[in-house]
């Protein structure tokens, strides 16, 4: 029994040994690492594996100019923690510095990029409005055109009828 109970001990202890540490990752980011993007983000977030503590994280978002656009508001939501971010107009490449501690682990520091490309705004022209041209020579010929087709539907209208009552009244 001491024989089995030591054997488990070295099992369990040469694979606590063995196991790698838990190291917090990067899991995603919102805005996407390397998208380019057409309209100015709200917040940026970073996903990681390790729930992040509330306090002593850091994420700085850098304009192409090397200027601050995060507005500072930090935000721990689960694994997921947001900076909220100051209105960008600047096309370029926007970076993205972020440490991220975690309890009980070594905190994860790195940074991402994503290009900011501001919409064209097409001027509209401005529109001239034309004067109606005049085909001589064709306004009587179409009037007495129309005039026709009408007396014509008319006369048919008036022979359909006629045929209807005789045929109701032969029943």
């Amino acid at each position: 029994m001491k024989r089995i109970a030591a054997l488990i001990g070295v099992i369990g202890l040469t694979f606590f040994i063995a196991s790698p540490a838990l190291a917090n990752s990067l899991v995603a980011t919102s805005p996407i690492a390397g998208a380019t993007l057409k309209v100015a983000p709200s917040a940026v977030t970073i996903s990681v594996e390790i729930t992040p503590m509330d306090m002593g994280n850091e994420i700085t978002v850098t304009d192409p100019a090397g200027r601050r656009v995060d507005d500072g508001t930090l935000t721990v939501v689960g694994n997921d923690i947001i900076i909220g971010m100051k209105p960008i107009t600047d096309s370029g490449v926007y970076k993205v510095s972020y440490n991220i501690i975690s309890e009980m682990d070594v905190p994860l520091e790195g940074s991402f990029i994503f290009n900011f490309s501001t919409p064209t705004i097409s001027v509209p022209q401005e529109v001239v409005p034309s004067t109606p041209t005049k085909v001589e020579g064709s306004d009587f010929a179409t009037n007495l055109f129309v005039i026709g087709l009408l007396v014509t539907s008319l006369i048919v209208l008036i022979a359909l009828a006629l045929y209807a009552r005789k045929i109701f009244n032969e029943r």
